[in-house]
């Protein structure tokens, strides 16, 4: 119930939505002074929000820094997220990536170089998926592909949100160390994510150190375009930047974090 209330709850105050309410009833009222403040208001805000420079300088102070893979040591498991493959569109011999797919494949560069030894996948079927699989197994699907050893691939398929996959990744750890909860495992999600994902595995009691990865923001630089061309790109990230906002309010407020 919470995972369907809290998706509810992020639509009504995602900035795009913010912005077509304003629009709405301001044309409503078009013929009164309120209706015309609704519509100037709604106006600011599409180019706030559109804004190139201001949507990647938000970004940027968000995520996390980048980590060099050479100045890590060796972990035994590394933990992978999902939410990053396309269950709308069901299909068979692939899998079809969303943005994120550095998730899996810094994992596996992270693997070939031996700084993880093993890669735990955790992500079963998001909101009303059409594709019957699960996330994990898409993930290991396309890993075995790039040579990943399947003996060194552990599936948790069952968590709908990051709360579950940090609950559900400490069974699979409980069942398969008694000492799990002495050992340090590296996490691995996208940058704009890992806030809310390594309170989620601080709570259940797993030591993680964060490997953001999939990045949003660019390298801060001044430009005309930058500065001045309005983008669709930039309500993406404000609407990525919001969802995480509300996430993590959201899951302190139900002790999840």
């Amino acid at each position: 119930m919470f995972f369907y209330l809290s998706q509810f709850l992020s639509f009504l105050v995602m900035p795009l939505t913010i912005i077509l309410i304003f629009l709405i009833m301001g044309f409503f009222w078009r013929k009164k002074s309120i209706g015309r403040k609704f519509q100037l208001t709604g106006i600011i805000l599409l180019l706030f929000f559109s804004n190139q420079f201001l949507s990647n300088l938000s970004m940027h102070l968000w995520e996390d820094e980048i980590k060099p893979i050479s100045e890590l040591p060796e972990y035994k498991i590394g933990i992978v997220l999902t939410g990053v493959t396309n269950l709308s569109k069901t299909v068979y011999d692939r899998t079809l990536f969303n943005k994120g797919a550095d998730r899996a494949t810094q994992a596996i560069q992270l693997y070939k170089m031996g700084k993880i030894q093993k890669i735990l996948i955790t992500g079963g079927q998001g909101l009303n998926p059409t594709n019957p699989n699960t996330e994990a197994e898409l993930l290991r699907d396309f890993m075995l592909i790039a040579g990943v050893d399947p003996r060194d691939i552990l599936l948790e398929k069952e968590a709908k949100n990051t709360r579950e996959n940090a609950q559900f990744t400490k069974e699979i750890l409980t069942n398969l160390d008694d000492n799990w909860e002495f050992k340090e495992y590296l996490l691995i999600t996208s940058a704009f994510h890992m806030k809310r994902a390594k309170g989620c595995f601080d709570k259940v009691g797993i030591k993680v150190t964060p490997f953001p990865v999939d990045y949003y923001a660019e390298d801060i630089r001044l430009s005309f375009p930058k500065l001045f061309y309005p983008s669709p790109q930039s309500i993406l990230i404000w609407q990525k930047l919001f969802k995480e906002w509300i996430g993590i309010l959201s899951y302190k407020l139900v002790g999840y974090i």
